[in-house]
């Protein structure tokens, strides 16, 4: 499964372009938004920054954009996933999380939508699961076969740490000091 991050922060998507673990970015008006930058500038800036997929929301104004790769969000169930597949999208995007906070399994969605797409066997759409909220729909959705997670920045860092790896490193640096001194 590949990684896009999810954000409107420049300097977010610097530090994980750099991590070496992205290879695009999601983004949209709402995140923009809150940047309180123009929305033509920080598309602009991202495009300077990563060398991949941007999917930025757009307001759709023609019918008629062949060979524009398009990324269909805000789906909640299988229907719209299949419909937008068969209309051509390059991407569907599953907001697993926001299912999870309304109290139902967003990860389910994520089962169906890839069983639906492989059993069709003619369907190319890639699978984004979006609005990620934590490691473990990282881990589940590359389990189930997902193409793209894309992640907040702040995931990344959790996926990146845990109490064990930290005592570790604690440990190897006293040994160190113990053996070779300061």
């Amino acid at each position: 499964m590949r990684f896009f991050v999810d954000t409107a922060d420049v300097g977010q998507i610097r530090k994980a372009n750099d991590m070496g673990v992205i290879c695009g970015v999601t983004t949209n008006s709402s995140l923009i938004a809150k940047s309180g930058r123009q929305f033509e500038d920080v598309i602009k800036e991202i495009t300077s920054i990563v060398d991949g997929a941007i999917s930025g929301e757009v307001k759709a104004t023609t019918t008629d954009a062949e060979g524009v790769k398009t990324n269909l969000t805000l789906i909640f169930n299988p229907n719209q996933a299949l419909l937008a597949a068969r209309a051509g999208a390059a991407y569907v995007s599953p907001f697993l999380g926001r299912l999870d906070d309304i109290s139902q399994n967003g990860l389910d969605l994520i089962a169906d939508i890839k069983e639906i797409f492989d059993m069709a066997g003619d369907i190319d759409t890639q699978i984004i699961c979006a609005s990620v909220r934590n490691p473990i729909h990282v881990i589940e959705c590359a389990k189930m076969g997902a193409d793209i997670a894309t992640v907040p920045y702040n995931v990344f860092e959790q996926m990146m740490n845990h109490p064990l790896t930290d005592q570790g490193i604690e440990k190897f640096q006293a040994d160190y000091k113990a053996v070779f001194g300061k």
